[in-house]
């Protein structure tokens, strides 16, 4: 798993690469801090390259934007396909989140 973030106009966008499993799910979580200092601005989780999320991972994702609307900031995801697209319709997360293709 790899969390690239990078700020773009008073924006942030951030790659998500890899298997985000239990073995790394600590880590993503401890990733994401950056994100949530700034979540009262918009931020783009570009989930492309994104293979596999955990109820962990889920977790990191639903903090993340729990923040955000607290913070008047905005949370969108984007890319999100195959196995992670499963997964948030499996759990009824599809329905939490701003997905856009």
């Amino acid at each position: 798993m790899n969390i690239e973030i990078k700020e773009r106009n008073g924006s942030y966008y951030a790659i998500l690469t890899g298997w985000i499993d239990t073995a790394v799910g600590t880590q993503f979580l401890e990733d994401l801090k950056p994100l949530m200092d700034k979540a009262d601005r918009s931020i783009v989780l570009d989930c492309e390259k994104l293979e596999y999320i955990c109820s962990l991972g889920l977790r990191g994702l639903l903090n993340l934007k729990k923040q955000s609307a607290a913070k008047g900031g905005s949370l969108v995801l984007t890319h999100v396909e195959g196995e992670v697209l499963k997964i948030l319709t499996m759990t009824g997360f599809i329905k939490l989140f701003d997905i856009r293709r």
